[in-house]
């Protein structure tokens, strides 16, 4: 089980949090913690994107059409 310090909403406070046996098979990368303190359970999400891609499409402007 890995440790990290997390804010607790029920704590309402910083507090160790640790990952349970992962069935899912994701080892101490799980993204699901519970709190050592309450028992609470949060899961972190993570998203791997290109920034570039996300940069062009908010470059992009609509294409304008001129009547002939």
């Amino acid at each position: 089980m890995s440790d990290r310090e997390l804010y607790c909403d029920v704590c309402e406070g910083v507090a160790p949090f640790e990952a349970p046996p992962c069935v899912d098979g994701h080892g101490t990368d799980c993204p699901e913690l519970v709190c050592t303190g309450c028992g609470a359970a949060v899961v972190i999400a993570t998203f791997a994107f290109s920034v570039t891609r996300l940069a062009d499409r908010r470059r992009r402007q609509p294409t304008r059409r001129h009547a002939a």
